[in-house]
């Protein structure tokens, strides 16, 4: 009687080794497993409806530039770094510093408190728009740090690899945007009631 095994997932590593050797279904598993996080990723960091594009330039650079790869961080952090770079990219073909748009219901619909009826969902809705609103006045680096940290949760070690910036530089600029955050959504509560 043989006993099968199961299938044990491969981890990105090994698939990264077998992707940088020339096998493309390797780098297509990785594809799969990163494009919710990468898509995510370009929505919050304001490529809005380019966020498709985005990811694939994001995807295709990051198969010619796997050679790059150090495994110093996670891939993911690594892919997000270069889906990050992709959107300012973009912001800059724009030529528009705010052309953000958050989609903060996609990024954590989980995270909402259940509240009843319809008054809930009113009451969800508008602190999701002032949330929006509050996002769009901060300036862009403040932006990409809440982005990284709150929504789209990545530990304080992916978001340095992933903005490329210092540790320290991460600490600070987290801890200044959340007070600017909290004044906006501060003032914004006390204009409306």
């Amino acid at each position: 009687m043989s006993v099968i095994q199961p299938e044990v997932p491969l981890d990105d590593d090994v698939l990264v080794t077998r992707a940088r050797a020339g096998d493309l279904e390797a780098y297509d598993l990785l594809v799969a497993r990163h494009t919710a996080s990468a898509y995510r990723t370009a929505v919050l960091l304001g490529a809005g409806s380019d966020s498709e594009d985005v990811i694939q330039e994001a995807f295709v650079k990051g198969y010619r530039k796997l050679s790059r790869y150090r495994g110093e961080s996670s891939f993911r952090s690594w892919l997000l770094a270069i889906v990050a770079n992709e959107t300012r990219n973009l912001h800059r073909s724009r030529n528009r510093r705010d052309g953000l748009v958050l989609r903060a219901a996609a990024a954590n619909p989980a995270s909402e408190i259940a509240e009843d009826g319809a008054v809930g969902a009113v009451l969800a809705g508008e602190r999701r728009a002032a949330l929006v609103q509050a996002l769009r006045q901060l300036p862009v680096r403040d932006r990409e740090v809440i982005v990284c940290r709150f929504l789209l949760d990545l530990s304080e070690e992916e978001t340095v690899a992933t903005l490329g910036w210092p540790r320290g530089t991460v600490k600070s600029r987290t801890s200044r945007a959340l007070a600017k955050l909290r004044g906006l959504l501060d003032r914004e509560e006390v204009r409306h009631g």
